[in-house]
């Protein structure tokens, strides 16, 4: 049969298998439903065709069987009414039925063969397309999380890469911050030292100052007449 031939494959595929080896599996799912659906049409149409094949043969076969079984009832009756050439006609007749019977018989065993591994193709091939739309979604959420982790495994290597580019710019903060602590340093070394006995000097000079302005106004309040406590 051409059609065992052409599927022979399917029968002895085994999905899981085909699934483990795929690069993509959805693609794989895809492709094995589109193509199982497509075989699946033929597959019915060529059992349901094996099967009437196999209908036909048994119904000769048994309708052999049953003239066979009829020659040999009249064979009988012809001996018990004493007729023995009429029982050998009968005789001759079923045992010609009973050769026509073997080589319908086998084909009847062929052909009843040839339909169970039709209904076995069918079978399988309803099993497969059923449990591949059962998984078909949980299948491809699967691959849509796993590409989703892919990219978050993509983010968390570039966001250790900006990582490592901000400890490398503290650094050379931290070398700017030393490098203006060691100018400003520079700077205060560079200056002019503070002169401490000028600086004492303007101190006493104002003294001086606050001094003479209490002796003059001590002055102006005698020549005026003036007592410290009427001033105050």
């Amino acid at each position: 049969m051409g059609i065992l031939n052409r599927f022979s494959d399917i029968i002895s595929a085994n999905i899981n298998a085909l699934l483990d080896k795929a690069e993509d599996p959805a693609k794989m799912i895809d492709e094995y439903l589109r193509k199982a659906t497509a075989d699946l049409a033929e597959v019915k149409k060529e059992t349901a065709a094996v099967m009437a094949e196999e209908s036909k043969t048994k119904r000769l076969v048994d309708d052999n069987n049953a003239q066979v079984q009829k020659y040999t009832d009249l064979a009988k009756k012809a001996l018990v009414a004493g007729n023995e050439d009429d029982a050998r006609v009968f005789l001759a007749k079923k045992q010609d039925l009973e050769s026509i019977g073997a080589g319908l018989g086998t084909a009847y065993a062929a052909a009843h063969q040839n339909a169970v591994k039709m209904r076995e193709l069918h079978d399988k091939l309803v099993r497969d397309i059923n449990s591949l739309n059962a998984r078909r979604q949980a299948v491809k959420a699967k691959i849509a999380v796993a590409k989703t982790q892919e990219k978050v495994n993509q983010i968390g290597n570039s966001a250790d890469k900006l990582g490592n580019s901000l400890g490398a710019f503290e650094r050379m903060e931290e070398k700017a911050n030393r490098m203006l602590d060691e100018a400003t340093a520079r700077g205060e070394l560079d200056s002019v030292p503070v002169d401490e006995a000028q600086a004492l000097e303007e101190k006493y000079k104002t003294a001086d100052t606050n001094a003479s302005i209490e002796d003059e106004l001590a002055a102006l309040k005698l020549q005026l007449g003036v007592s410290g406590a009427q001033g105050e």
